[in-house]
């Protein structure tokens, strides 16, 4: 026994974690609100080191140590979680989310995956058969990439359908939308009705709209839209919520666009008051800037209910790239007379980073195009933002090469998605051509350069899934195996590094990398615990991981086995 206990002493300071503490010791301890995970294998430390026959010991919420297996059956009054089989990863994060579209397309008519957009009025028509004639009718997810005919669909398409309802339409990326003929009167929109700044209405020869609006012209129609009331939408973030516990996140960070800011934080207040909140929330503001203005001028919440967390702004610098709207530095290769949009000026993107700087406030800005991006690292250095700062670029798909160095020096946080990749990649090229896309969904190019990076799904506008982003980050495939060999597949990132990525990194690109992201002693007890060894599983199955718990603060929140 002494020969077994000096070698796991030995096993655990190599993991980077405490050395656990003898059997006759523990049993001395409190043994109230104990909990132990034992039978698999543990990813332990910032290594993610594979312990077997080790135990993880969970006093009120926090891991008190890692100990041999077999003393697990002599702590009285400890709950017993059976993970035999199983891997035990530290808990997962999501960097970049949105819980309120989440629970929003849980209502809405979902439009992923239609292939075509006479499939989407199919979906939408079966919607309207069931909804009170003049209600509008909203859907999410379409995507004319994915479709034979690749153009944008228009107000007649729909028109033809349905007529007694006013439509909105949001494609899959949230920054293109298409609007039938009813939805544009109840909004006022005409042909003499203007582009606005960081936005674009596309229009017939005549001048007419179409009905698709890109970027910041879909307020034009969304602020006629009437808002659900606040019973439904608090019921739709706990459901929300429930689904995310149950893909094995433990946390998200919810990367602002919420409708209400101020209504979204008070409803997650409540469920946490209430106990019905399973994950954590570190949440990005960035819907309305009176209330960013407020916070900056109250400062951040840290950790409300050990759920929530407040002390970030969400900017945007361009739009998407599926809709053309991302900001490039020369025209698009499709479309050559298209450079996409800036949304927010250098100087106003600058001011606003000042402001967050003095006031503990990290700003994290949307920046999809290389343009877009280099307008970041330009406003970054007038602001004067340095590595401490932890201010992040979000997405960050196409970015010139002479400006990796760029962001790493400034200590800029990557926050990019890995299904990005694989959902884009049968179009991206089209879109900047075969030099440009050298610095798109750029993880190793980022890594090599010394730069952090967060990993993050962005849904609704890919699936909540995190193993779907460690599949894609490790593969560059899509879950049919292609291309074989991978897209641009220098650019991949290991198991491990993706794992670090939904986990270490993301707590980090929070300020959170003291209390969370490992399996260490002294940090919050989250853990994923999923099905199988994952480090033994063949990388093209990554996708097919299953959870059996989630645990959060060591209160199983989801257990699959019910």
């Amino acid at each position: 026994m002494q020969t077994r206990s000096f070698a796991l002493v030995l096993i655990l300071t190599i993991a980077g974690c405490a050395a656990p503490p003898q059997g006759s010791d523990l049993v001395k301890k409190p043994k109230e609100n104990l909990l132990v995970v034992t039978g698999g294998t543990i990813l332990a430390g910032t290594e993610l080191t594979p312990l077997r026959d080790v135990a993880v010991l969970i006093r009120n919420g926090r891991i008190d140590a890692l100990i041999p297996a077999a003393e697990a059956a002599r702590l009285a009054n400890a709950v017993l979680v059976d993970a035999s089989g199983a891997t035990i990863l530290p808990g997962l994060i999501d960097a970049h989310a949105h819980i309120d579209n989440l629970g929003k397309s849980l209502d809405i008519v979902d439009l992923r995956g239609a292939t075509s957009f006479d499939e989407v009025l199919r979906r939408v028509a079966e919607h309207a058969r069931r909804t009170p004639a003049g209600e509008w009718i909203e859907g999410r997810g379409w995507d004319q990439n994915a479709w034979e005919v690749k153009e944008y669909p228009t107000a007649a398409m729909i028109d033809r359908i349905i007529g007694d309802h006013p439509v909105w339409l949001d494609r899959v990326d949230g920054h293109a939308s298409v609007a039938n003929s009813a939805a544009m009167r109840a909004a006022r929109i005409t042909a003499a009705t203007p582009d606005p700044s960081g936005g674009r209405i596309l229009r017939h020869a005549s001048g007419e709209p179409t009905g698709v609006f890109i970027d910041d012209a879909r307020e034009l129609v969304k602020k006629f839209i009437p808002p659900p009331s606040r019973a439904a939408l608090a019921s739709r973030i706990e459901r929300a919520a429930q689904m995310i516990a149950r893909t094995g996140l433990t946390a998200i960070h919810q990367a602002g666009n919420a409708d209400d800011d101020e209504m979204l934080i008070e409803i997650v207040k409540e469920l946490i008051d209430q106990g019905r909140m399973p994950i954590r929330i570190y949440m990005m503001l960035s819907s309305d800037p009176e209330v960013v203005d407020r916070w900056l001028g109250r400062g951040p919440l840290l950790d409300y209910g050990n759920r929530l967390t407040i002390r970030s702004v969400k900017l945007y610098s361009d739009g998407a790239l599926g809709s053309r709207g991302a900001a490039l530095l020369a025209p698009y290769s499709d479309e050559p007379e298209n450079i996409g949009l800036l949304t927010t000026s250098r100087e106003q993107l600058a001011t606003t980073m000042r402001r967050g700087l003095e006031r503990g406030f990290q700003v994290n800005v949307h920046a999809i195009g290389d343009r877009g991006a280099r307008t970041v690292l330009e406003a970054a250095e007038q602001a004067g933002v340095r590595e401490e700062h932890r201010f992040r670029i979000e997405h960050l798909q196409i970015i010139a090469l002479e400006d990796i160095p760029r962001l790493a020096h400034l200590g800029i946080i990557a926050s990019m998605q890995p299904t990005h990749a694989t959902s884009d990649m049968y179009w991206a090229e089209d879109r900047v051509g075969k030099e440009r896309i050298r610095g798109g969904y750029a993880w190793r190019s980022l890594l090599n350069a010394g730069a952090r990076l967060a990993f993050g799904s962005d849904f609704p506008v890919e699936a909540v899934n995190p193993f779907f982003g460690i599949h894609a980050a490790v593969t560059r495939q899509d879950q049919k195996g292609w291309p074989p060999g991978g897209w641009y597949p220098a650019e991949a990132v290991t198991l491990r590094e993706a794992i670090r990525g939904f986990s270490a990194e993301a707590a980090w690109a929070a300020f959170e990398e003291q209390t969370r992201g490992t399996i260490e002693p002294g940090k919050f007890a989250d853990l994923t615990i999923v099905e199988g060894d994952l480090l033994e599983t063949d990388p093209s199955r990554l996708f097919e991981t299953k959870v059996r718990y989630t645990i959060v603060n060591g209160e199983i929140v989801y257990d699959a086995r019910r």
